[in-house]
């Protein structure tokens, strides 16, 4: 009702603040102030700009700006660029005087260029961590390979999600709310090392269990059939364990809450389902006996890690599982 009555841009101001220490010796004019504030006014994407609150010593000015769209949008956000690398820079020319953009939209803003510049190496790094340690255990280049790839699949399933029912509000009325709300710039992040480590444990699980059919002698595509046979019942029942809870999330009245929720659950079912019952099963197979393939020279290197304990000693599993 804010934003239909005064504007979008009323929910998310951004505040620019101008440094007069310099000016204040001389005690800085009004007419200053006001001329910062027409140039403010002038930029392209400012609704209105409120008269300055100038502190008593006339040392500082806080001028609240008012974009002419919403807080979440594409061009709030090339406004506070605009302002900072075009406009601020005009008046220091100008006037001589410092000035910085702040705010929570600014701030937002800034944490989220940060969190999305860093994200991919912080991906990077932790794929290649469990890409080694799924080499030690599985002994095998394909395998960790092709568990980082569909890991990285079932995460941007949850990406998806989120971002079609919050940001594009697809069935938002569905999870209890009736606008489109900003993504916290977090969420990507703590969203990849949770769902990451869920999906590697169902991965772990099921290759594990292919891997011993395999080593009985079972041939590649027995394997697969034979290991999922055994496996695919409890995935799917964990699965939907951890999709009934995650669901529950989106009850809670917080939307970030909902964020959390809703990709998590969303994340879990595309994993257990399309890709692990799937996907894996079937890009194994296209692989055949490479998914075995270990070279010699880097197996002398890698140490070895069984996953089941001494040898025997998963013996008594060997009967077929129906």
């Amino acid at each position: 009702m804010v934003a239909e009555g005064f504007g979008p841009g009323l929910n998310g101001p951004v505040l620019v603040v101008v440094d007069a220490a310099v000016a204040a010796k001389g005690k800085p004019s009004t007419a200053l102030f006001e001329r910062i504030r027409r140039d403010l006014t002038r930029t392209r994407g400012v609704a209105s700009v409120l008269p300055p609150q100038i502190s008593d010593s006339g040392s500082a000015a806080l001028y609240t700006v008012y974009p002419d769209s919403e807080p979440a949008s594409v061009a709030t956000t090339d406004l506070v660029n605009r302002l900072r690398d075009v406009t601020l820079p005009q008046v220091r020319s100008a006037t001589g005087l410092d000035a910085y953009v702040g705010g929570e939209v600014a701030a937002f803003i800034d944490i989220g260029d940060r969190v999305a510049s860093r994200l991919p190496v912080f991906a990077g790094v932790v794929m290649a961590v469990a890409f080694v340690l799924l080499m030690e255990a599985f002994r095998s280049l394909f395998l960790p390979a092709k568990a980082a790839v569909m890991a990285a699949l079932s995460i941007g399933a949850a990406y998806g999600v989120v971002v079609a029912v919050f940001q594009w509000g697809w069935g938002l009325g569905l999870v209890g709310l009736d606008t489109p709300t900003p993504i916290v710039s977090f969420l990507p992040m703590i969203l990849f090392a949770v769902l990451f480590g869920l999906s590697m444990d169902y991965e772990v699980f099921i290759l594990s269990r292919i891997r011993e059919e395999h080593e009985w002698g079972h041939t590649n595509r027995d394997a697969i059939v034979r290991g999922m046979a055994w496996t695919a019942r409890l995935v799917s029942a964990a699965a939907a364990i951890m999709v009934c809870v995650f669901l529950a999330f989106v009850t809670n009245d917080d939307a970030v809450v909902k964020m959390f929720g809703l990709g998590l659950a969303a994340s879990i079912l595309v994993d257990a389902t399309v890709i692990r019952q799937c996907m894996v099963s079937a890009a194994m197979a296209l692989a055949g006996n490479a998914n075995w393939w270990f070279p010699r020279w880097l197996a002398r290197i890698v140490p070895r890690v069984d996953l089941e304990g001494p040898p025997g000693a998963t013996a008594t599993l060997r009967e077929s599982p129906t």
